[in-house]
């Protein structure tokens, strides 16, 4: 899951740097694409790795059908992890996505300025596409944030096993979505099909 997370954020920075024309885009050279594969592993292993190491801990989630992070410990140790990771692995990751795709669209609308017909078309084209990451992203890892902290931070039996499943499975389907919505979104992908 925060593979998935971080692979947004450097997807969304890289696809606003290279629109802004601050790198240019190289369909031959894979060495930035193989930069961000392992960025983005390896920022997610420093931030699943800890419980294996004594901060927080590993256990089972929701009906006892998927691992993740023992949110019901109400303990220091397994409070600031949970932060941490509320913080690094979703709030930043959100940030960027937001910080990117905001620049893209006030560069675009510039560019549209003088270009009426086409660029209006583009614009609102992009502005949709855009839109519908940012919700989907928010309606998958939201509700699993906020189950995880109130899990953490709320009275003990306050989130069932049956009320974690359906936030669980939106945050693990996640990875689905964003090729779904590139691929319906963007004309260019489109017309290949």
């Amino acid at each position: 899951g925060i593979v998935s997370l971080i692979s947004l954020a450097i997807l969304s920075y890289e696809r606003y740097c290279t629109m802004t024309g601050t790198t240019e885009a190289d369909t031959t050279n894979y060495r930035k694409t193989w930069t961000g594969i392992v960025l983005s592993w390896t920022y997610s292993l420093v931030w699943t790795a800890p419980p294996l190491f004594g901060w927080s801990s590993y256990g089972p989630e929701g009906p006892g059908t998927t691992c993740s992070v023992n949110w019901h410990s109400k303990d220091a140790n397994n409070a600031s992890y949970v932060v941490c990771l509320f913080i690094f692995c979703l709030v930043i990751p959100f940030v960027i996505i937001v910080y990117s795709y905001g620049k893209l669209l006030c560069v675009i609308r510039q560019v549209s300025g003088f270009n009426k017909g086409m660029g209006r078309t583009r614009e609102q084209r992009i502005l949709i596409m855009v839109v519908v990451m940012v919700i989907c992203f928010l309606l998958c890892w939201l509700p699993y944030a906020t189950v995880a902290l109130i899990a953490t931070f709320g009275k003990p039996g306050l989130i069932t096993p049956a009320a974690s499943i359906i936030p669980s499975i939106l945050a693990k389907s996640s990875t689905i979505y964003n090729p779904i919505i590139y691929i319906f979104l963007n004309k260019q992908v489109s017309k290949m099909l």
